[in-house]
């Protein structure tokens, strides 16, 4: 006869389920955010060149988390092996991806970007897979990736294919970025010891250090004379799609893994397609409901908790 139950498996049981939801309520926050800073970023780039646009991304968003933490009381943390780390993240997570798709997006349409960039959980598979094999690659997180791959391309649907290849460099460009993405994934559980703003904001000084004086010599920003929109794509950009989500992200990290935050990736294409339809006025063909479908089915099958057989009485 099973075990009934005690009070603490029923009160862990609850917290388990309650974290579960904030943690699904913070992806799809996450995947608002960043789904959101493609438009900022095309608005940005129609005045303000690629590497100024991000240097000022960076810096801006690092600013505001510093001080984040200064008035929360979190310490950044010091020590040359963590600040390593920090660089390495920014690289994978920022400085790289950023300049790439913010320099691509001067070209490359959005339909067709959105397909090559969803492509990051296929790629944190494969390298949480081949080379960490630090998370378990079960064949329900397989199916999600393959169920979420394909909603992606009935959303967007096939004809935006037409473009593949006529802005080659641009869209390798993109591909480049996609995997720099999962790689900051999975390299972002290195970090599960620190509170998720420390990383954030480690990753955001290092690439505006890197970046800022790349801007004064490539693009001399004081010559530029930017747009109002794009300068408000600009502030939106640094402060809701890089200082916000980048602490939901690391968050996110430490409790969905690599694969299941990737996730992201899937859900950013349905939210810019309600975006359009709310406010735009714009429809869905029967091919995109589907498409919606599968979605939402990945994004669940790559982060359900795997089931835990109830122990028995006697065993």
């Amino acid at each position: 006869m099973p075990a009934l139950p005690s009070a603490d498996a029923r009160a862990n049981h609850a917290q388990g389920a309650s974290g579960r939801g904030l943690d699904m309520a913070l992806l799809l926050a996450l995947s608002t955010l960043w789904g959101a800073s493609y438009t900022c970023i095309r608005l940005g780039v129609a005045t303000i060149p690629p590497v100024t646009l991000i240097a000022a991304r960076t810096w801006i968003a690092a600013a505001l988390l510093m001080a984040w933490m200064a008035a929360r009381g979190i310490q950044i943390p010091r020590g040359a092996a963590v600040w390593r780390r920090f660089a390495v993240q920014a690289m994978l997570n920022s400085v790289v991806p950023f300049t790439l798709i913010a320099w691509a997006e001067q070209s490359v349409p959005a339909g067709l970007a959105t397909i090559l960039n969803s492509a990051s959980p296929v790629i944190a598979v494969l390298g949480t897979w081949l080379v960490t094999r630090h998370e378990r690659i079960t064949a329900r997180k397989l199916f999600g990736v393959v169920t979420g791959l394909a909603g992606i391309c009935l959303i967007v649907g096939t004809s935006v294919l037409g473009g593949l290849g006529l802005q080659l460099l641009a869209q390798l460009a993109i591909v480049a970025a996609t995997v720099c993405y999962a790689g900051a994934a999975i390299y972002g559980r290195s970090f599960k010891d620190l509170p998720a703003a420390a990383p954030a904001a480690g990753s955001m000084i290092v690439g505006a250090a890197v970046l800022v004086p790349a801007s004064l010599v490539i693009d001399r920003p004081w010559t530029l004379h930017p747009s109002l929109s794009s300068l408000a794509a600009l502030l939106a950009l640094s402060v809701f799609s890089t200082a916000l989500a980048f602490v939901i992200y690391f968050r996110l990290v430490r409790t969905l893994g690599p694969v299941g935050t990737t996730a992201q990736a899937y859900l950013r294409v349905p939210i810019g397609v309600g975006i359009g339809i709310v406010f735009l006025g714009e429809s869905l063909a029967a091919g995109a409901w589907a498409g919606l479908a599968c979605v939402v089915a990945g994004v669940a099958a790559m982060t359900m908790p795997a089931r835990h057989r109830p122990v028995r009485q006697g065993e």
